[in-house]
């Protein structure tokens, strides 16, 4: 069952939690911050609890946990659907695609048009081939990637196959342009982002992203990290 705000929760038996997860937190941040509240309540050394895709640490928003049997799902919340919004910054360019790193490359912007960016868009609407960001969780050898570039050392990844099924523009306001994109399993939305920059010879980098949807589970439903901690732990 999804998350749930009666305080009846049947941890082992296997809960799917919904949390919206806080800006600067990794997604390992919120399983360990859980994982730690849960067994204070059980009174355990050890619990099973593991979340259901990566969101970037600059990123808010839906992420998904199982607890006890439920971490059987996983793969199957994985891959679901992705919705998300963002706002795409024109003109320049970082080397991880976001503002974790600063603008390595500015370009011209003001000559682009509505219609510029929704054509470059589309263009990316179906089952295309991506290339990750250096900056990112994917593993190359055994070690992640951001790692090996925060050294700055060289990241080779290959193309991946995912699918994109709607980019729309919410708000276009040079050089910032605000979109909802649906998307598959492993589709990165800085390289999109950096792509879309690309098309337009111009470039881009992600300024804002929140997802806000996993199937049919909605970030309006899920816990912030003080609303569980206050059910788990009422004040008295």
């Amino acid at each position: 069952m999804p998350s749930n705000t009666n305080n009846e929760f049947e941890f082992q038996k296997g809960e799917v939690l919904l949390m919206d997860k806080p800006k600067h937190w990794t997604s390992f941040d919120v399983t360990k911050k859980l994982r730690g509240q849960i067994c204070r309540k059980l009174n355990v050394k050890r619990f099973k609890i593991g979340h259901a895709g990566t969101l970037d640490p600059l990123a808010t928003g839906l992420i998904i946990l199982c607890t006890g049997k439920a971490t059987k799902q996983i793969a199957d919340y994985q891959a679901q659907e992705k919705e998300y919004i963002a706002k795409i910054t024109l003109g320049a360019t970082t080397p991880s695609y976001d503002l974790e790193t600063e603008i390595d490359q500015e370009f011209p912007y003001k000559h682009i048009t509505e219609a510029d960016f929704r054509e470059a868009a589309q263009s990316f609407i179906g089952v295309i081939q991506q290339i990750p960001p250096a900056f990112s969780a994917k593993k190359i050898n055994g070690e992640r990637a951001y790692k090996k570039a925060r050294k700055g050392l060289k990241v080779d990844f290959k193309p991946s196959t995912v699918e994109v099924m709607e980019i729309e523009i919410l708000n276009f306001n040079l050089p910032e342009v605000e979109v909802r994109i649906a998307c598959g399993k492993g589709t990165y939305i800085r390289s999109l982002a950096y792509d879309i920059g690309k098309k337009l010879n111009s470039g881009a980098h992600l300024s804002y992203l929140r997802r806000t949807r996993i199937g049919n589970f909605s970030v309006n439903d899920a816990f912030s990290i003080e609303e569980f901690g206050e059910i788990l732990f009422p004040t008295q």
